[in-house]
């Protein structure tokens, strides 16, 4: 199962919301600066002049300027990349959360853990990984279950996964790690981003649950002491 894609559909919808998003603020800020200029010349100042030195203060503006400018090119970046949309999830730093906005000059976040609106700006789009917004969930069985019966055991779990709260889809990845103490086999799940925690609570729920129908212990790790 390819997780990178996603639906075509989807993708069309949610890119169309943040070209209209971008496009709004290109639009409020070259608005702005004409607006401002209007004004100056109804209140006596040579706007013309003015301009006429834009020449030297633009080098001056520039260099104070350089974060914003950064800001804006990767603005662009961000959306002709199409590296992330608005309702993508998204992870910066220790903030995991859903693309709210996007301007020229930052990407908001709602953050799924705090609920907090969070600020990135988009000079640090390179810091920025997008989550495919599955949980993916190691399940450790005992070296003593054999591998047939782990395989159903886990069929077992993805069936009751799939008709369990808050999740959408659930799917059997096999074995994934050889422990010391365990074998652990992979599940991956899915949510809306907003419900992730609790969805992988469910989820464990689930699993500890079988896997106590099935008699089937979860293994720890063990400290064994040989006298001689």
């Amino acid at each position: 199962m390819d997780f990178s894609k996603k639906p075509t559909k989807h993708i069309s919808d949610k890119r169309k919301h943040t070209y209209i998003r971008m496009l709004k603020s290109i639009v409020c800020t070259t608005f702005a600066v004409i607006l401002f200029l209007i004004v100056l010349q109804l209140f006596g100042v040579n706007v013309s002049s003015m301009l006429a030195g834009v020449g030297i203060a633009s080098v001056v503006i520039g260099l104070a300027l350089q974060d914003a400018l950064k800001d804006i090119f990767r603005g662009f970046e961000i959306i002709s990349s199409n590296y992330y949309d608005i309702g993508d999830l998204i992870k910066f730093g220790d903030n995991l959360g859903i693309v709210k906005t996007i301007t020229l000059r930052s990407t908001k976040i709602q953050d799924i853990n705090t609920m907090n609106i969070v600020s990135i700006a988009n000079r640090n789009f390179d810091k920025v990984e997008v989550d495919t917004g599955h949980i993916f969930i190691k399940v450790p069985l005992p070296y003593e279950l054999k591998i047939e019966k782990a395989d159903a055991v886990m069929a077992e779990i993805v069936k009751k996964l799939a008709t369990t709260d808050l999740i959408t889809s659930s799917i059997y990845q096999g074995l994934s790690v050889i422990n010391d103490s365990s074998l652990d086999y992979q599940i991956a799940v899915t949510s809306e981003p907003m419900n992730r925690l609790q969805a992988r609570r469910n989820a464990l729920h689930v699993i500890v649950k079988t896997l106590e129908e099935a008699k089937i212990s979860i293994p720890y790790a063990q400290l064994d002491l040989h006298n001689k």
